[in-house]
């Protein structure tokens, strides 16, 4: 009996990648891309693991390919841009076991700091593309993924998005396919790119991709890849609408046009089979391109002569469904979707709780510094009321613009001091070379790695700071204090602090912006959320206490507000602490100038 399993995109990624004979798999946690890796750990047979960043996810996927296996690596939209140094690269050395690599975008920008197309990504490094419409494709095009690489002799693109990554849907559940290592042999005009194998390896790709071109046009339709769906019905003016699209557009699409169109589904969009295409055009009166974001397949259609509607109406800016393209292409908008505008949306915060939460209380009093932030859960310390960050670029980014920042105030010879804000997972990620660029061109720059013990936003993976690998093996824990040592920071200039104890925070800052040299300063604290391990709960004890506010004592000057903490509530005569949501963090305690709030036991409730 054939089982049938309702999973997410990213389930069924894994499932189809296990099902495919999958060996190895490398990634950097990142919405909406994470529960790929954390379910791949889960199936025996497959080696998955944590890597510090994608770039290093995609070259140990290059060599595991390159040592005959079946390899891995995914990532989000943004992971790609990371990751694109070996990715050009390994398109000319083509692999040896098949190699996919999982790119996931974000249209919305539901976590992200932007919504690029990566789409463009297989257009520029030459690199086919399957993009799956729902969680049975994901399965299915994943396990073609390999057999496509291994046929073409390329790294195969497989794009999603977030509702691909987190919808779920039934998925047929299959058997694995046990493929046999390739043994290795030395192969130095392959995989050694001097610009001598290079050039060569650049020519061998024109030809790849003819014989791509012909199976998108071809082998692709006959199997359903790309696939033709006729219309069921027929328009009421007898006009023939036709739509070409891909991935979720194209489940907008079929939502708002029904069985009055026929549509060209495209699984394969790079190359683009513009043969196909042009065939299908010719069957309609009217044909629309429906794509997310760029118009990435529209481009190639009007170049090739095609001609085609679809961002004179359909929004590249933001994410698509079906009421927006029913608004876009009809003029008509559903009422549901204009209460829904009206709503409020309510904007994320730091957690009760949250050991960021005491530094940048502290750090918000300083007058005349910029704060230079990073991608992270602190990155919402730049909302208000605390507003302690001024920039958010990249991953890593923080302690490079802090150092660009430090040098312009100093040839400017203004006042401003800098403080940059990272994560411990982002350090490791891409920030210990900023670092060492600061240490090695000397700006003062205090940089602060908020070490919360995991790398959080992303939903508690393990990282090389917390002692276990993705699989649950205990690992080496990496020494932040030796590390920025070892960058050249002077250990006298490197400090460990408790930040929800306030007074460690004052003083650590007080001592690191008066000096006209590089610092560090680590907080050290677990996330509120993290599920602690044996050595965390011995170091850093539970939850036991809570908060609350003895309403004799208290004002109402609502300085502890000014925390952001989400768990005090303010109403019109009153402040209150909701006891189910405080972990007795103290850091609201240590601001009231009144001694109105204390501590207590959490068995002894609260009001």
């Amino acid at each position: 009996m054939t089982e049938k399993l309702l999973l997410t995109g990213n389930e069924a990624i894994a499932l189809g990648a296990w099902e495919a004979g999958l060996v190895f798999a490398s990634a950097y946690p990142g919405t909406p891309s994470t529960e790929i890796l954390e379910n791949l750990a889960q199936y025996d047979d497959v080696y998955a693991e944590w890597a510090p960043n994608e770039k290093v996810a995609v070259e140990a996927a290059a060599g595991a390919s390159m040592a005959g296996v079946r390899s891995l690596a995914t990532m989000k939209h943004v992971g790609l841009n990371v990751a694109a140094d070996p990715l050009f690269t390994f398109s000319y050395t083509g692999v040896t076991g098949g190699a996919v690599i999982v790119t996931a975008d974000d249209p919305g920008m539901h976590s992200s700091q932007n919504e690029q197309d990566n789409r463009y990504y297989a257009l520029s490094a030459k690199l086919l593309m399957l993009e799956p419409a729902d969680s049975e494709e994901a399965k299915d095009y994943t396990k073609l993924a390999f057999e496509l690489s291994e046929r073409f002799d390329t790294p195969v693109l497989l794009r999603l998005t977030t509702r691909i990554c987190h919808s779920k849907g039934l998925v047929t559940r299959g058997e694995r396919t046990t493929v046999p290592a390739v043994p290795y042999r030395k192969n130095i005009e392959k995989f050694v790119m001097t610009p001598a194998n290079a050039k060569v390896r650049r020519v061998d790709m024109a030809g790849r991709y003819a014989a791509e071109l012909a199976y998108a046009n071809g082998e692709a339709a006959q199997i359903g890849i790309n696939t033709v769906i006729p219309a069921a019905e027929q328009n009421g003016d007898g006009k023939k609408t036709g739509v070409v699209s891909a991935g979720v557009a194209y489940q907008y699409a079929r939502d708002v046009f029904g069985d009055t169109a026929s549509y060209l589904k495209l699984g394969l969009t790079y190359p683009m089979p513009i043969d196909m295409v042009r065939e299908f055009a010719a069957t309609v009166d009217t044909l629309y391109v429906i794509e997310e974001l760029e118009p990435y397949m529209e481009t190639q259609l009007k170049a090739a002569g095609i001609a085609c509607i679809g961002k004179s109406l359909i929004p590249e800016i933001g994410e698509l469904n079906s009421d927006i393209v029913r608004r876009s292409v009809f003029g008509t908008e559903p009422e549901r979707v204009r209460s829904a505008l009206s709503s409020v949306p309510r904007p994320p915060s730091l957690c009760a709780g949250c050991p960021h939460r005491g530094f940048f209380y502290g750090l918000s009093k300083r007058k005349n510094v910029i704060i230079t932030g990073d991608i992270g859960c602190y990155t919402l310390g730049s909302a208000p009321p605390l507003s302690a960050i001024d920039s958010c670029l990249c991953m890593g980014g923080s302690i490079s613009m802090g150092h660009g920042a430090a040098k312009a105030v100093g040839a400017a010879g203004s006042a401003e001091k800098v403080v940059a804000v990272i994560g411990d997972s982002t350090f490791f990620h891409s920030g210990v070379t900023s670092l060492m660029n600061i240490a090695y061109n000397g700006s003062a720059v205090v940089t602060v790695i908020m070490d919360n013990r995991i790398t959080a936003m992303t939903g508690q993976q393990q990282n090389p700071g917390t002692g276990f690998t993705l699989m649950g093996d205990e690992a080496p824990l990496v020494d932040i204090p030796a590390l920025c040592a070892s960058l050249g920071i002077k250990k006298e200039h490197i400090r460990v602090i408790n930040p929800l104890v306030l007074d460690e925070v004052n003083s650590a800052l007080d001592e690191a912006l008066a000096r006209d040299e590089p610092g560090v300063i680590i907080t050290r604290w677990p996330c509120v959320l993290k599920q602690y391990s044996k050595a965390d709960a011995s170091e850093f004890g539970g939850y036991e206490t809570v908060c609350v506010i003895d309403a004799e004592k208290c004002t109402t000057c609502r300085l502890c507000t000014k925390t952001g903490c989400p768990a005090i509530v303010s109403g019109e005569d009153s402040v209150k602490i909701t006891g189910a949501s405080c972990t007795g963090c103290a850091v609201c305690e240590q601001v009231c100038p009144f001694d109105a709030i204390t501590r207590i036991s959490r068995s002894a409730g609260t009001e």
